[in-house]
């Protein structure tokens, strides 16, 4: 499918500078995976203290990021099978198994997210992913979110 920009990305998910971490959506298919850009800043306001120095993106930012994305594909996954399309929902990180980090991210870098669905057991979305700089991987890990209604 065509990808997203970033007016319909924050159509989905709540988060808002300085914390949404997607710029757009290049490539996804519902149920089964995504693909999105986030371009590092060296105006990243958390590059002020980590590290003045030497900037790079902590890691736990670069999970972050990768969790938005399982959050992004869970809500066009349902919104493509017409499940829960009137509620209003978030989609909560919950868990991450298999955390591995290779490769510094800098200022200048772009992140490429790619998020795979493995499976949903109850209610408990769970996908594998990785971000690359490049052809270098930087991050992967196996991702837990669930999905909540809010009023």
């Amino acid at each position: 499918m065509d990808g997203l920009s970033i007016l319909e990305v924050m159509r989905y998910l709540p988060h808002r500078y300085p914390f949404l971490l997607i710029d757009r959506v290049t490539d996804y298919e519902p149920g089964k995976y995504l693909v999105a850009l986030k371009n590092v800043s060296i105006n990243e306001p958390y590059f002020q203290g980590h590290f003045p120095i030497k900037p790079v993106m902590p890691g736990v930012l670069i999970l972050e990021a990768l969790a938005q994305a399982t959050g992004l594909l869970a809500f066009k996954t349902e919104e493509h099978q017409g499940v829960n399309q009137d509620k209003k929902q978030l989609y909560l990180f919950v868990g991450i198994d298999q955390a591995r980090f290779r490769r510094q991210v800098e200022p200048g870098d772009q992140l490429r997210l790619r998020v795979e669905h493995i499976r949903t057991v109850r209610g408990i979305w769970k996908f594998a992913a990785e971000a690359h700089v490049g052809d270098e991987l930087c991050a992967s890990a196996d991702l837990m979110c669930v999905g909540k209604e809010i009023e």
